[in-house]
Order: C-alpha cells, then sequence, then structure tokens
C-alpha cells in the first residue's frame, strides 16, 4: 500500500485520550493528530520518538492530521490498525499470502457469526474462508511480538466466531499482521490479556489457522513480506 500523498515528519510529544496525539513539526509547529489505535500502543509512543503523519483536506473532519507511525531508533512502526486490512488484503491479491490463495470471490467487513463482520470472506467452488486481520505492534525486551497489548474483549469475541466457522465445515484463519521488524518469533500476551491467549490455543486446536507476516513500513509504502514462525507454549 503506498501513501497517495508525501507524509509529514514530525516528533511525538504525548499521546493522551487513547485517540489524541500532540505532534511538534519540523518548523517548530505543534499540531494534534487523531491516534488511528485504540491499544495501550506500549513501546510505540515514547515522547522525542520521530513520527510520520497524513494530511487530510475534508473540510468537515476535526483533526487535519493522522499518526500513521513511529520510529523507535530501530525500524518504523506503522501504529495505524485502520490500514491493516487494507494492506492485508494487497498481501492476498499480490501472492504474498501464499496461504490464502487459490480463491475466486473475496470480500472485505462481510457479516458473519454473532452480528460481526469478518475481515476478509474468501470463497471457490462453495468452500468459504473466513479471516481476521489483527495489527500487531508490540515488540518486548524478550524479542517476541504479542498481540495484544491491551485486554480486548472484541478480540475474544472474534476467536470464538472463527472456531464456529470451523465447526460449521469452514475455513477459519487467525492473520497477525507485524507492522514492524525488530522482533522473531510472535505469541499471545498472556501477561496482558491471559483469556485472548487461552481462547487462541483453544480455537487452534479445533482448527482455527494462525498466520503472522511481517508488514515493512516505510514513509511511502506499508507491504506484506513473509510469515514468521510463532509459538504457543
Amino acid at each position: 500500500m503506498k501513501f497517495e500523498q508525501p507524509l509529514i515528519a514530525g516528533k511525538l510529544l504525548r499521546r493522551y485520550k487513547r485517540f489524541l496525539a500532540d505532534i511538534e513539526l519540523k518548523d517548530g509547529t505543534v499540531v494534534t493528530a487523531h491516534c488511528p489505535n485504540s491499544g495501550s500502543m506500549k513501546t510505540c509512543d515514547r515522547p522525542g520518538w520521530e513520527v510520520r503523519l497524513s494530511e487530510s483536506n475534508n473540510p468537515k473532519r476535526k483533526l487535519k492530521y493522522t499518526w500513521e507511525m513511529v520510529h523507535n531508533g530501530r525500524c518504523w512502526i506503522g501504529i495505524n490498525t485502520i490500514l491493516a486490512n487494507k494492506v492485508a488484503v494487497e498481501g492476498v491479491k499480490e501472492g504474498v499470502i501464499k496461504e490464502l490463495q487459490g480463491y475466486t470471490e473475496w470480500r472485505t467487513e462481510v457479516k458473519y457469526g454473532q452480528n460481526s463482520r469478518v475481515d476478509l470472506w474468501l470463497a471457490k467452488d462453495g468452500q468459504q474462508c473466513f479471516v481476521e486481520i489483527k495489527n500487531v505492534t508490540l515488540v518486548e525486551e524478550d524479542g517476541y511480538y504479542y498481540f495484544p497489548d491491551a485486554v480486548t474483549t472484541r478480540g475474544q469475541k472474534h476467536l470464538n466466531e472463527l472456531a464456529e466457522m470451523v465447526k460449521n465445515g469452514h475455513r477459519a484463519v487467525m492473520l497477525f499482521l507485524l507492522q514492524r521488524n525488530d522482533g522473531s518469533i510472535f505469541k499471545p500476551a498472556d501477561h496482558i490479556d491471559p483469556q485472548y491467549g487461552r481462547l487462541l490455543r483453544e480455537v487452534y486446536q479445533k482448527g482455527v489457522e494462525i498466520l503472522p507476516y511481517l508488514a515493512d513500513v516505510s514513509p511511502t509504502e506499508i507491504k506484506v513480506t513473509q510469515k514468521i514462525d510463532f509459538e504457543l507454549e
């Protein structure tokens, strides 16, 4: 996914009220940007770190700028969870996510389960595949990628919905998009949301597939690159 307009450079001053961030631009101007990430953003929001913003010309928007990514001194980290689906779907279309090839139909945001919408629905010859996509931004000192970075009852619900699809004879996939490249192996964050970790292991045993894929994040483009290993023990 290429950014249509050049991103704006700045420095993070603070993130607050979950969806707001104060950013100092190169000319010294301080702006308030929308933070499109509802998680804790642990290891992603240190004051002083370099950031990139997108700018909107929509006069109806309350905030002109959107915080897209941050640099921790080692790599860019894509913090915009809204883009994760678009990047992952491009990865499927371009053949990078090899496990999801061969389907002739695909749609996004399809209703399923108990009042839910699946991020990506694929089908071929009557065989359906339901794919939930989660954006991963947390890497801790042990070098592991972790999800979630905050307790997520919504994420727990999605795991149960996927397990139900498998029970009904369909294929179900939990796709984790890792929007940074300074980690090694993916693991559920049991120390943050033990219930999510327990459920992820349960649904995996029931047939829900786990696909952690790296994304290369830069100020010009975010693209899926390769699959990495995961641990559930």
